[in-house]
């Protein structure tokens, strides 16, 4: 595990300057993206900070796992936005900024004067980040919306009922974290756009689109076409037999997909006849029989254990590996040679642990510093911004308003 010190170098995105008011994951992580290709991220934030910098175990109050995960190498100013003091503080921070992204209902923007009109009027450069929950012109604009909600309306629960016959959720975050790289993104093309331009632009993610979108790069299938030429849903990945195959001893993922691949393993298993067989022939066959085919294989696999097969895929040149666990991963050797896990030496909490950026430009790893304490840099960076001693703190001091 590599260990770094705290301070981040300068990356493609060095001078470019991020005001964060968005909270939990979906945001957060965008901005991290931004952070870790060298943007400098100020992350806002309520009197009580994010609810993540209370969930999951934590050395220090306010600096939980949940947190850790998405806000790394940021700043963090506290600013109560109820006051019209804190509110003028922020527009001397968007003055200096590139980027303001947000995860609030429009609605309440609009009563804090922070709305896309308002601040795109009086910052023409500004891009304008909504991460919204459903797209602005639909039924259901302005609708909270939590990635266990967004799992379900997409698509993404009906379809773990179609191949396990229980609705369910994926064990991950998939909204959040999907639409948050996607977020990233697409604010990576606006800052692109205005270097063209000079002028900046309203960017909107929902949540309910894009996951609606991606569910459907597959899933779509025969509805591409009109009149649809079979149901939605792509056979491959819906059988219910395409699962780690169990073996004497564990687990393994197999990946036969070609005629070749099909062909050597019906081979080595004794079987070449199966090859032939009109269900498993070619792809489109393969396809319209899968489970029939992964249970056929499934079968073979719990004959012996996982080491065999690992050595008859790479000898057939099959795409295999066993499965991993979790709490395994830090001791991956790939990830070790790769430097993937990043190890950070905090004065307060003392070795605090990471998984970086996968990107590489130029063979160079994005280097990462600790995420903010609450608060920790509101002082300095509002005199940054031209706020006197007195006003900074008469902020700490102001009666939210009525």
């Amino acid at each position: 595990m590599q260990k770094q010190n705290l301070s981040p170098q300068a990356g493609p995105l060095a001078g470019v300057r991020v005001l964060d008011l968005s909270s939990v994951v979906f945001g957060p992580l965008s901005s991290q993206v931004l952070a870790d290709y060298g943007a400098e991220v100020i992350k806002i934030e309520a009197p009580a900070g994010d609810s993540t910098r209370y969930t999951g175990p934590a050395l220090e109050h306010g600096m939980a796992a949940m947190f850790l995960g998405s806000n790394r190498s940021k700043k963090s100013v506290v600013l109560d936005l109820k006051t019209a003091d804190a509110r003028e503080a922020l527009h001397a921070l968007i003055a200096t900024a590139d980027v303001f992204m947000h995860s609030m209902r429009p609605q309440k923007l609009a009563k804090l004067g922070l709305d896309k009109d308002t601040l795109r009027t009086r910052y023409p450069r500004l891009v304008y980040v909504g991460l919204h929950g459903f797209g602005e012109d639909g039924p259901y604009a302005g609708l909270p919306a939590y990635d266990d909600v967004i799992q379900g309306m997409s698509g993404l629960a009906d379809l773990m009922d179609r191949q396990t016959g229980e609705a369910r959720y994926l064990p991950t975050i998939a909204a959040d974290k999907t639409c948050g790289l996607v977020g990233a993104h697409a604010i990576l093309a606006a800052l692109f756009q205005r270097e063209r331009t000079g002028e900046g632009c309203f960017v909107e993610v929902p949540m309910f689109e894009t996951m609606v979108g991606f569910n459907l790069v597959e899933h779509f299938y025969g509805m591409h076409f009109n009149p649809p030429l079979s149901p939605p849903g792509y056979p491959r990945v819906m059988a219910a037999s395409r699962r780690p195959y169990k073996t004497r001893d564990g687990y393994v993922c197999m990946m036969p997909y070609t005629d070749l691949h099909w062909q050597r393993f019906f081979t080595e298993v004794g079987e070449p006849v199966l090859a032939t067989d009109a269900r498993f022939v070619n792809q489109a066959a393969r396809t319209s029989h899968i489970d029939e085919l992964l249970g056929v294989l499934g079968r073979f696999v719990q004959l012996h254990d996982t080491a065999h097969w690992l050595e008859v895929c790479d000898r057939l040149e099959i795409p295999a590996a066993a499965v991993a666990r979790l709490g395994d991963l830090p001791d991956d050797p790939h990830l070790k040679a790769t430097d993937f896990f990043v190890s950070l030496e905090d004065d307060a909490m003392g070795e605090v642990r990471f998984p970086r950026s996968s990107v590489r430009m130029d063979g160079v790893q994005a280097p990462i510093g600790m995420p903010p304490r609450l608060g920790e840099h509101t002082v300095a960076l509002l005199k940054e911004a031209g706020l006197t001693d007195a006003a900074i703190a008469a902020l700490k001091s102001t009666k939210k308003e009525t």
